[in-house]
């Protein structure tokens, strides 16, 4: 064996020896070590976070020891595309390895995102947070409609409109009354400074502000049109002209449809607008800030009529002439 045989030989080994100290200094560090958490840590991971991002918030808040070794071992795993947004409790003294399962599995999970988009009505909301694995639906829709609450002065009807759509981060072991508190505290929040004397100036509770609210945000597609579909509202109410909203029929049928008949028109319920005069006895689904801003600062307009033009916009008509006019124009 010549020399240079003898010291490629030699490099050849050595590398081989360091790679096999790699490995187990990182089979070590991830399958051995214990020494992370020190204590008892919650973190929460932001929806949207990528794996890398969870790993370095896990090595920031001393969950585990290097973020490097371990997205390592979720890509090894094929795990470093699995893990859930949501809160998190690991118990101290865990390996890697134990916390990537908990990740994964979320045994450690003790929360999750849920995310309420504007114009969901309660029975979405219930079946919302079930798949997102809070609880039963039927339990959250019995608490939404057997719950009311004190809005200026004015019980209301259960929570249907004060369920405010936003992401929250809602605890798994939370109770229906608990989320309901969550949504609706939020509503609080969220609704304008301004509310009770604007409803007033409308001649309106604020309650009755929400109701209009939820006609808007289920009618309208674009935010310029939800103020002008609200004084549609009002000045249809203040003229004792029945509202003829088809969201309320959607509303009041058994099962969404698409597309109304005559014969849907003719359902017997109080939410039904084209057979009984005035707003609904209550909101229709949950609006968000813009609808309910456009409900308590409605468009200056006599407009009385509105159809859908397309490209999300309406067409807005003060006499039933130009309105069907914008019927043969939007619609044929």
């Amino acid at each position: 064996m010549t020399q240079r045989s003898k010291i490629l030989g030699a490099l050849v080994a050595l590398v081989v020896i360091l790679g096999l100290g790699a490995v187990g200094a990182w089979s070590a560090l991830v399958y051995l070590d214990r020494s992370h958490p020190t204590e008892k840590t919650d973190v929460i991971v932001p929806p949207g976070a990528s794996f890398s991002d969870i790993a370095a918030l896990l090595e920031e808040r001393g969950v585990i020891g290097n973020s490097f070794a371990f997205r390592i071992l979720a890509r090894l795993r094929h795990a470093d595309v699995e893990v859930r947004a949501g809160a998190y409790a690991f118990a101290p003294h865990a390996t890697a390895a134990e916390i990537l399962e908990q990740l994964v599995t979320g045994g450690a999970q003790i929360a999750t995102w849920v995310t309420i988009p504007e114009g969901y009505r309660d029975s979405q909301i219930a079946h919302r947070l079930a798949a997102e694995g809070v609880g039963a639906a039927e339990a959250f829709e019995r608490s939404f409609r057997t719950t009311s609450l004190d809005v200026d002065g004015t019980r209301t009807r259960g929570l249907e409109g004060f369920l405010f759509p936003s992401t929250y981060l809602v605890p798994l072991d939370a109770t229906p009354a608990q989320v309901a508190r969550q949504l609706t505290d939020q509503f609080f929040k969220e609704l304008p400074s301004d509310a009770a004397q604007r409803a007033r100036a409308l001649h309106v509770t604020v309650p009755q502000a929400v109701t209009v609210a939820s006609l808007v945000e289920r009618e309208a597609k674009i935010d310029a049109d939800r103020p002008l579909i609200a004084a549609v509202i009002y000045n249809r109410l203040r003229l004792g002209m029945p509202l003829q909203i088809d969201a309320t029929i959607e509303y009041a049928l058994p099962r969404y449809k698409s597309e109304l008949s005559l014969h849907d028109l003719q359902v017997d319920s109080p939410y039904n607008t084209y057979r009984h005069d005035g707003l609904p006895p209550t909101p229709i689904a949950n609006p968000g800030l813009p609808s309910l801003e456009a409900a308590l600062h409605p468009a200056k307009t006599d407009a009385l009529y509105y159809v859908y033009c397309g490209n999300g916009h309406h067409a807005f008509a003060s006499t039933l002439a130009q309105h069907q006019a914008n019927v043969a124009r939007c619609l044929h």
